[in-house]
């Protein structure tokens, strides 16, 4: 019986597991949190991810390594791949991990970004302000998700508050000035490429963002044919471009028309939930079947589907389970402010009933403001 290592034990972890069970796998993960929920349904190794003593531990058992979050240690991920398959590759996973990095390489292949530059001191920024213009956004180069991070600058007399909020890491991680874009459309394309090169993509995704954190995740997105295609092509030159293994997504900005880039994530995503139910293949058992180098599956969708995330505390499952394509994901982790604690993803076979859906379980949960776009975007 194979067993999957996943470095990382989050709610993608637990997903990843709960969908390797019908293929008969095992799976044992790796997190620095003893109370990290995929530990719920497989052996952890609770350590830091540059301990040898731990990484030697974790990989006593394991066939082949994946990931369920992308700051994982590069040089950790390289250790394990010289001793097992690693998939996605040390190389995939270190591009990803560096804004500038990625942004250069979208560049190089000629997928349009907002306008950036890197910033190693004051100086830069000031520089990089007079080039790029205002509204940007200052980021961290490394380690900033879900909105941490970064720091929005609307004018130039912001500048000062942007450095003492982040100026300090300038010297750890990194730091990049990134033009805003004044987005009309948040979009995303989940995309999966096997062992043998085989690449495929679940239909294009509509996202809505709340402080920096996932919301909503519409499919299929309400798009023309031009623009999925696009998308579609963009996010098979970055498979190709980086020899890549597994389930990656690849989040758009469309502004009048024209697509840019915004981040590449070298995993499952939180954009593609909705495929569990929504697809014929989830992202999650296609991610196993691509590291495993098993073929993949069909990513056709099954009806329209909408992905509601809970963030800070799960609420009532009632009126989601009440509705005939209402399914629940409870990520087994206690209340916090700002966390991910679960999803719902309701499914239908028309967009009118899957808007009516929406609006019944907005009502009920309290969760209009929510819900809104989503059944705006439907029409």
């Amino acid at each position: 019986m194979t067993t999957v290592g996943i470095l990382g034990g989050g709610q993608l972890a637990r997903m990843l597991a709960l969908a390797g069970a019908p293929l008969g796998l095992r799976f044992k993960v790796m997190d620095t949190s003893a109370e990290a929920c995929a530990g719920q349904f497989a052996p952890m190794v609770v350590g830091d991810y540059r301990d040898d003593a731990a990484l030697a531990e974790f990989a006593s058992s394991v066939d082949v390594a994946t990931f369920d979050f992308e700051n994982v240690p590069a040089e950790s991920a390289q250790w394990l791949a010289e001793r097992f398959p690693v998939f996605p590759s040390p190389r995939a996973l270190a591009v990803a991990q560096d804004r500038l990095a990625e942004k250069t390489l979208f560049r190089e292949l000629g997928i349009p970004v907002p306008d950036f530059a890197p910033i190693d001191t004051r100086e830069d920024l000031d520089a990089a302000l007079a080039r790029v213009g205002v509204p940007c956004i200052l980021k961290t180069r490394r380690l900033g998700y879900d909105g941490k991070g970064q720091f929005r600058i609307r004018s130039l007399a912001d500048a000062d508050a942007a450095w003492a909020a982040l100026g300090e890491q300038a010297a750890t991680v990194g730091l990049i000035l990134e033009g805003f874009v004044a987005f009309d459309r948040e979009l995303s394309v989940v995309a999966v490429r096997g062992r043998d090169g085989e690449f495929r993509t679940w239909p294009l995704t509509e996202n809505w963002h709340v402080d920096g954190v996932l919301s909503a995740s519409l499919a299929p997105a309400v798009a023309d044919d031009v623009l999925t295609a696009t998308a579609f092509d963009y996010a098979r030159a970055l498979a190709e471009a980086l020899d890549y293994v597994g389930v990656f997504a690849l989040e758009l900005f469309c502004r009048d028309g024209e697509l840019l880039a915004n981040e590449l994530a070298p995993r499952v995503h939180n954009s593609g939930h909705w495929s569990i139910e929504g697809s014929e293949t989830s992202q999650f058992q296609n991610h196993l079947r691509a590291v495993l180098g098993l073929p993949l599956g069909d990513t056709r969708m099954v009806g329209h589907a909408c992905m509601l995330n809970w963030i800070g505390a799960m609420p009532d499952a009632g009126p989601v389970l009440a509705e005939p394509g209402g399914h629940w994901h409870d990520y087994g982790k206690s209340p916090r402010e700002g966390r991910k604690v679960g999803h719902a993803t309701l499914r239908a076979d028309g967009v009118a009933d899957l808007g009516h859906a929406l609006e019944r379980v907005g009502r009920a949960l309290g969760r209009e403001a929510q819900v809104a776009p989503v059944i705006a975007r439907l029409g």
